[in-house]
């Protein structure tokens, strides 16, 4: 069993995993970030289905992009829990998550990324990188996807529907990506892939308001 969690935006989500089987997943919903109700669902979840923490395989959180906190606290809860069981973690872009959802053989995932801008990248059906995550404008990042062949694949299109041609199909994902995230986080385990606690870091994609400040 795997233990995922996503914290990365307001909409949050907590699941259990067996191997590629979902046993449940929770919908979590907080303006004011997940650090003060994160735990007692993990263990509500947890005492539904009695199981321990130190009976997961390993554990898994998606590593952004999103909310600079989000990420932060999911990537500690993980950590904390892992090194308090002795399991390894598997951190699963938000992106590549998206791009579980697909059916093509490519997959263009977007997110809003605020600002004017999106998080955008290119996935295949093996959900291998094929064109890189970035953050710039919609309509730039349109000028850089494949001619054909594709799909987008989004958990909120609507904002972007008017600059795409229309017989591009677009696949609407779930908010609630923690049960993907497990999934995804089982093959990473299979092929040897999970990592120490400790070996796992945040996938920002654009810098934080801090830094760009700091580096002007």
């Amino acid at each position: 069993m795997i233990l995922s969690l996503d914290t990365t935006s307001e909409f949050g989500s907590v699941a259990l995993t067996e191997r590629d089987e979902v046993v449940e997943e929770i919908l979590l919903h907080s303006l004011d970030g997940f650090g003060h109700i994160l735990f007692q669902h993990v263990q509500q979840l947890l005492d539904r289905h009695a199981v321990r923490a130190d009976a997961m395989e390993c554990f898994a959180a998606a590593s952004g992009p999103g909310s600079f906190t989000g990420v932060r606290i999911g990537l500690a809860a993980v950590k904390g829990l892992a090194e308090a069981a002795g399991k390894r973690v598997v951190a699963v872009s938000n992106l590549r998550a998206l791009a579980f959802f697909g059916s093509a053989p490519l997959r263009a995932v977007v997110l809003d990324a605020r600002r004017g801008e999106v998080y955008g990248a290119v996935y295949n059906d093996r959900l291998d990188l094929v064109e890189a995550e970035t953050v710039m404008k919609f309509p730039a990042w349109l000028q850089t996807l494949p001619a054909r062949g594709f799909e987008f694949v989004a958990s909120d299109f609507s904002p972007f529907q008017s600059h795409v041609d229309p017989a591009v199909p677009v696949t609407t994902a779930p908010r609630a990506l923690a049960s993907a995230i497990g999934r995804i986080a089982w093959r990473e385990l299979q092929a040897g892939r999970a990592v120490d606690p400790i070996g796992i870091d945040a996938n920002y994609v654009r810098r934080s308001d801090a830094e760009l400040k700091w580096k002007e």
